[in-house]
């Protein structure tokens, strides 16, 4: 079995798209999902599967699709693939302000990011950089004021789901509480 995360967009989000995470849970145990944990009601998910993360991708969407009425953007990594989206952050100094940090994990790798034009928005304190699927986005004024983060998706051209620093830490907790759980189990 493997060990993933699912970042599901747009769901919970303003009254629109609602699935609370009991339902979302129940969702992904009846797609052979097993140790299903969620985190907020924004679409976290981490769970067991020996499932190939595309086929879940595509189920999870499917599934929310036909039992919910909508179909969300959703992006699943391998805990390996997780850990290193942390490990490549390139801005040491959001740790230390993890609500300032944020990972826009895309879909997939854009083709051609329009990179200048993002830069022409970033005020002095921003930062951001693109590695692979992942746009970082350091905004310690506020990523609700900042153009880049408004602009990113658009401009890199690829559907996108952004978390922050905190949520991204406490994801990484669950995968540890959840392997911990499973070494004391054996």
């Amino acid at each position: 079995m493997i060990s993933y995360v699912a970042l599901i967009r747009g769901i919970n989000v303003g009254g629109r798209n609602s699935l609370p995470m009991k339902d979302l849970k129940q969702l992904l145990e009846r797609l052979d999902c097993s140790e299903v944990r969620t985190y907020i009601q924004s679409g976290n998910v981490v769970f067991r599967s020996s499932a190939p993360s595309a086929r879940i991708c595509q189920d999870i969407a499917n599934s929310i699709e036909v039992n919910v009425g909508f179909r969300p953007h959703v992006v699943v990594l391998q805990e390996s693939e997780f850990k290193r989206t942390i490990a490549d952050n390139p801005f040491p100094e959001g740790e230390s302000n993890p609500k300032a940090l944020h990972f826009g994990f895309l879909e997939f790798v854009p083709s051609s990011p329009q990179l200048q034009e993002l830069e022409a928005l970033k005020v002095p304190s921003e930062k951001f950089a693109l590695v692979g699927r992942v746009f970082y986005l350091f905004a310690p004024k506020g990523v609700g004021r900042s153009k880049i983060a408004a602009k990113s998706e658009k401009l890199l051209g690829v559907p996108m789901t952004d978390r922050n620093g905190n949520t991204i830490s406490k994801i990484l907790s669950i995968l540890e509480e959840m392997n911990s759980q499973t070494l004391k189990k054996q």
